[in-house]
């Protein structure tokens, strides 16, 4: 579920990622969505769901894409 929810934000599919990552509840899923509202510019809900992923910050990338490859790094490490 993570890494299809990366994949649609990575195809601009935003509303499909949202819609993913909300069913899921868990640190990573957390790290997802507060990406997406970072790309969507809403910087208060992102950095809400910086703060249930236990360690990442907004400030952590600048790049939202670099951070999403990220995420998609370690969403096919679990």
């Amino acid at each position: 579920m993570h890494t299809a929810a990366i994949d649609a934000a990575l195809a601009a599919d935003r509303d499909r990622a949202h819609a993913i990552v909300q069913e899921l509840d868990d640190p990573l899923a957390c790290w997802i969505h507060a990406i997406l509202h970072k790309i969507e510019g809403d910087e208060w809900n992102s950095r809400y769901w910086y703060r249930r992923t236990r360690g990442r910050r907004y400030e952590d990338y600048s790049d939202a894409r670099a951070e999403l490859l990220a995420a998609l790094d370690e969403a096919r490490r679990k």
